[in-house]
């Protein structure tokens, strides 16, 4: 699982990177400065999950139940929490008005970081190392 973790955090890294600066440079002036907010935020929880994700690889041999949990948890975190605060951010870019959907999508991509780290919590009370 240790391979596996470090190429989905890897690739959630890069998208990280190029989303972080198409937010900095391509959405300045074309979206309201709240929208601008709201793009840094989900990109900062993005960012931090990946790291997060990065350090659940070193637990990986562990072969922990609670590893794949948090796993499991971090990604929908990012794709629920990240994901639906960047479509929400460029909504009126895209032509998309009614998003009413993502509202409640982003707590459970809250839930799923908290429960992300409380499996990674339980991992390392667990670790016998």
């Amino acid at each position: 699982m240790n391979k596996q973790i470090i190429l989905v955090a890897s690739l959630f890294g890069v998208l990280a990177v190029i989303l972080g600066a198409f937010g900095a440079h391509g959405l300045v002036g074309k979206v309201e400065a709240s929208q601008l907010e709201t793009w840094k935020t989900a990109n900062q929880y993005h960012f931090y999950h990946t790291l997060a994700l990065l350090f659940l690889s070193t637990f990986s041999r562990a072969k922990n139940a609670s590893i794949r949990v948090s796993f499991i948890a971090f990604v929908l975190g990012i794709l629920l929490f990240s994901g639906s605060l960047y479509l929400l951010s460029v909504r009126q870019l895209i032509g998309i008005q009614n998003l009413g959907i993502l509202g409640p999508i982003t707590p459970l991509g809250g839930l799923c970081f908290i429960i992300g780290w409380a499996g990674l919590f339980v991992a390392a009370v667990r670790n016998r190392s």
